[in-house]
């Protein structure tokens, strides 16, 4: 634009009246070209002139003059040829410095053969020309654009209100005008305070007046031109600034998300290391408890621990790797190296760690049940062996001091044979003890360990059975005198005998009744809690006879009472052959008949809690049965979305966020069978027929379901990254994709280095060991030891995306930096961001060159190092 001022003002100047025909060896005005200039709006004219002025000076200055006048201060050609240099840049041919007319065309000549060899046209507006105003009326609207009241569409009447002018400037430099108290209806204010702004600290002359502008019902669209021109022109160098700024901080930005995302790496590899080395010598510590109590106290920590410390862990675990594919994918494209972690803090690390937790793990939870089991038959053993104790205990009670008693040596032989025969019932009660002896030393043998009571009872048993016979068995019969023949006591001594030898055994079957009644019990299945109810059942059927037995025994009891009463037979002591009285037998009846109704309560009990046991089975193998299946099909599933090639990328990740969300919405069914689970727990139970999924399945199965989805996720906004950095096709895509799938033969989403190598050399690759493993460094910089899809489509696209390099920042800072070697925290802190600004001083090294001042940064060591290793 301004090169047509320029020759639309010199075609009104006395030096050049006919360079709007293109002639330039005649200075001679025609008398024709007079009269249409004499046409011109004088106004008009004026504004041209000034505007033309204007923009001269701006230039001339830089060469230390100026010009008043066009036609005079043109005449010669000299300031038009120091005009023409200032412009360029260029040197022209030496002027001619004589007064002479020859000697002023020969100057004007020379600027005009200058101009014509940089092929400017002076005539018309062609199509370069008209290029030029569209590219300036679009910097501008771009410029003004977040100015609402501002709307730029042309060169003339969209500038009045002077609004245009000033956003321009507070775009660039927002503390030169405050912009917030212009008023749209103040035009003249605010071209003026444009005007002096410009002329006053972006050393742009004032080329129009306010006035003119506003005088005008639409003005000079080139004279606007020109003016906005050198807006364009000031600002060019910000905007080259801008640019340089704009591409280091998008590098900044990108190596400050890097390391961040390195940090965030350490911090949760470190976190999680330090969780598994805490928790897995928790897990090995197998040492029993002595108490059901404790147990079960251990039994819920590990509860607590698989549904809320552990799944938390296995979300970071996941996430972990996500973030380490996402930064690896991210550093590849920005043209970094791949991140190495630090020691022991390898993806490989992390998951031989979480496998010992796992090996650790398995078996846990088994353990703790069959210590809880083992317990439980522990308690009920020890308090079987307390009530068997107890009553043998109570049995043996006196008998020791009745065997040590010498009463037989002053006894008569008819008190001897009733000793005899008192002996004999004993022994016979004693033998039918004997089974209850070996029951309680069973159950001390299968509890491993004797109580004090039981070592009493079993010493006093030993003295029994040893006294017994060493007392009995050293008595000799001896002379003693002739017997009695009475009648009446032989008969009572027949029922006495009777009596003992049927009193005994029944008294033994109580005693034993009274113990099976009170038997402890523990049941697992309803099965085994039927098989006792028709147990107790068959023993209440044998209840009437006993009783019948037990009214003849008292019978022969109430036969000797009538005897003596009838006869008044004087009886000395009670009966002699046993101590078991018919009071003690209707006790021990009474409370055998008491003992039945509890028994059949406690075993009701037990069956309502199997029934429930049972529901609780039935209840949790339902649900089982459901999820197991479904988590394996949404395994498959997700399986086979990753790899198909059906639609775009984004169609993949669409569909999997839909499953993604499907799989977060069945989060409750797996709580409520954690809860169902709990109370199988509880409730001890040990087995369930109606499943082959135990709770820890599905708690692995639905842990590597979330982890499956959340990588294959993150595997696909992987490859559209790469996809979109690289510019691949769709088609392109699936041609990958295909090759992948075809040489992933364990069908697991990757390829181990046998099947990369059968891919490479499908694809023609004639390589050596030493050359695979050049390319294997590439596709798997960690040493993982299989070819992620990721890494596939990396290796197949070598191409480079459009990223920046080392020597492009280099550049932008040199930009930055005004063309010197180094640059200032000042600058630094001018040109860019606060927080990139601040990144920058605090990894600069300082700059050592010759032409080093106090403070100076080296940012070439820094632009290198940003690409260098990437290391925290």
């Amino acid at each position: 634009a301004s090169r047509e001022h320029a020759a639309n003002h010199r075609s009104l100047s006395g030096s050049s009246r006919h360079v709007w025909g293109g002639q330039t060896n005649d200075y001679m005005q025609p008398e024709e070209d007079w009269d249409r200039d004499l046409l011109l709006d004088p106004a008009w004219e004026k504004q041209q002139r000034k505007t033309f002025t204007a923009w001269c000076n701006s230039h001339l200055r830089k060469a230390g003059t100026q010009i008043e006048n066009i036609e005079e201060d043109f005449r010669d050609g000299l300031k038009l040829m120091l005009l023409l240099e200032v412009i360029s840049g260029e040197r022209l041919a030496k002027p001619e410095r004589g007064k002479m007319r020859v000697h002023k065309i020969s100057n004007v000549n020379k600027a005009l053969d200058f101009i014509a060899s940089k092929g400017v046209k002076l005539v018309s507006i062609g199509a370069e020309e008209t290029s030029a105003k569209e590219g300036l009326l679009l910097w501008c609207q771009r410029k003004t654009a977040p100015y609402k009241n501002v709307n730029i569409q042309n060169f003339h009447i969209s500038w009045k209100d002077g609004l245009g002018f000033c956003a321009l400037i507070h775009r660039h430099r927002p503390e030169l005008i405050d912009y917030g108290k212009l008023r749209k209806d103040d035009p003249l204010t605010n071209l003026n305070t444009a005007f002096d702004v410009a002329e006053k600290y972006l050393d742009i002359p004032k080329m129009l007046d306010a006035e003119d502008i506003v005088g005008t019902a639409r003005p000079d669209e080139k004279a606007i031109m020109t003016y906005v021109s050198s807006f364009y022109h000031a600002f060019s160098g910000a905007q080259k600034a801008e640019t340089a700024a704009n591409r280091i901080c998008k590098v900044l930005a990108v190596n400050q998300e890097n390391e961040q995302l390195m940090e965030d790496y350490e911090k949760l590899a470190s976190d999680l290391l330090e969780w598994i080395r805490r928790t897995i010598p928790w897990l090995e510590n197998r040492a029993p408890e002595n108490t059901m109590q404790a147990m079960q106290q251990k039994l819920e920590d590990f509860r607590d621990y698989r549904r809320l410390h552990k799944p938390p862990k296995v979300q970071e675990k996941c996430q972990l790797e996500i973030n380490f594919n996402t930064l690896q994918t991210k550093l590849r494209l920005s043209n970094r190296p791949a991140f190495m972690p630090s020691e022991g803090k390898m993806v490989s690390d992390i998951n031989n760690a979480w496998g010992g937790l796992e090996q650790a793990e398995k078996g846990y939870e088994e353990w703790l049940l069959n210590e809880i089991r083992r317990l439980e038959r522990l308690d009920h053993l020890a308090e079987k062996f307390r009530q068997k104790a107890s009553i043998h205990e109570s049995w043996t009670d006196g008998k020791e001091a009745m065997l040590q008693q010498k009463d037989y040596e002053t006894a008569t032989l008819s008190e001897i044979k009733a000793l005899l025969k008192k002996h004999e019932a004993f022994e016979s009660d004693l033998a039918a003890h004997q089974d209850r002896v070996e029951q309680i030393a069973a159950i001390a043998q299968e509890l491993k360990y004797v109580f004090s009571p039981h070592r009493c009872t079993a010493r006093v048993i030993k003295k029994i059975c040893d006294y017994s016979y060493q007392a009995w068995g050293g008595r000799s019969m001896g002379t003693f005198d002739s017997p009695r023949t009475e009648k009446l006591l032989e008969t009572i001594d027949q029922l006495y005998l009777e009596y003992a030898k049927r009193a005994a055994p029944f008294n033994n079957w109580m005693e034993g009744a009274m113990e099976d009644l009170q038997d402890t019990f523990i049941v697992h299945t309803i099965e085994e809690i039927q098989g006792l109810t028709t147990a107790h059942e068959q023993f209440k059927a044998t209840l009437p006879d006993a009783d019948k037995e037990r009214q003849a025994i008292l019978g022969i009891h109430n036969e000797v009472s009538k005897i003596v009463q009838t006869y008044h037979v004087n009886m000395a002591g009670t009966n002699p052959y046993t101590t078991i009285t018919p009071q003690e037998i209707n006790g021990k009846w009474e409370h055998v008949r008491q003992l039945v109704p509890r028994r059949d309560q406690a075993l009701m009990e037990e069956h309502a809690r199997q029934q429930q046991n049972e529901r609780l089975r039935k209840q949790f193998g339902a649900q089982a049965n459901v999820i197991g299946p479904w988590i394996q099909t949404k395994m498959e599933e997700i399986g086979r979305i990753s790899i198909e090639m059906h639609g775009t990328l984004e169609d993949q990740l669409n569909h999997l966020r839909q499953y993604e969300k499907s799989i977060v919405n069945y989060k409750p069914k797996i709580d409520q069978l954690e809860g169902d689970h709990q109370q199988i727990q509880e409730a001890l139970i040990f087995d369930n027929k109606h499943t082959n999924y135990t709770m820890e399945h599905i708690r692995v199965g639905w842990e590597q379901l979330l982890t499956t989805i959340a990588r294959t996720i993150n595997e696909v906004e992987n490859q559209i990254l790469t996809r979109d950095a690289k510019g691949i096709s769709q088609e392109q895509m699936n041609e990958f994709r295909a090759s992948f799938n075809h040489f992933d033969r364990k069908k697991t989403g990757m390829m181990d280095c046998e099947d990369f190598r059968a891919c490479l050399i499908s694809m023609g690759y004639n390589m050596g060991e030493a050359e695979f493993a050049r390319i294997m460094s590439i596709v798997d910089p960690n040493r993982m030891g299989v070819v992620t899809f990721q890494a596939f489509i990396d290796f197949m696209s070598r191409e480079t995306a459009d990223t920046d390099t080392a020597d492009q920042v280099m550049a932008s800072f040199k930009i930055l930096a005004g063309d010197k070697n180094y640059i200032t925290v000042d600058e630094l802190r001018r040109e860019l961001p606060p927080d990139q600004a601040e990144y920058c001083i605090a990894r600069m090294a300082p700059y050592n060159g010759r032409d080093a001042v106090p403070g100076a940064l080296d940012y070439m060591s820094f632009s290198t190092a940003l690409y260098g290793e990437s290391d925290l």
